[in-house]
């Protein structure tokens, strides 16, 4: 059985994971591109769909402020939020960032709420 302090991902990727993937690929031609469902942090059952921390790195970033990046990721999955995709994380990079950053993204820690369900 697992603890609750370690929750996992699902094995495979969704329907919603994939098509978020797919936009974002056609979208940017990233050299990097993560699409990691953390629904399973908040309080949901393994293998649902609706919160996604999404790592991508692009030379299309180039001399575009971080708001204007995360806005132009929304606007690429605009239908998904309008559906099934209740909440992301963004982490938008350029290269000379991400090299930076050491190849890493930060990562995400279990909702409270959901540590407080679970009685942790």
């Amino acid at each position: 059985m697992l603890s609750h302090d370690t929750p996992r991902a699902p094995a495979t990727a969704g329907p919603l994971q994939k098509a978020i993937t797919t936009k974002l690929s056609e979208a940017f031609t990233p050299a990097h591109l993560e699409v990691i469902n953390e629904t399973h942090l908040h309080s949901a059952p393994i293998g649902a769909e609706g919160l996604f921390k999404i790592v991508v790195v692009s030379a299309g970033f180039e001399g575009m402020e971080l708001i204007d990046r995360h806005r132009t990721v929304h606007r690429v999955l605009a239908q998904e939020l309008g559906g099934a995709l209740h909440g992301i994380t963004i982490h938008a990079r350029t290269f000379e960032e991400w090299r930076r950053m050491g190849g890493v993204a930060a990562e995400t820690r279990r909702c409270r709420g959901d540590a407080e369900a679970q009685g942790s």
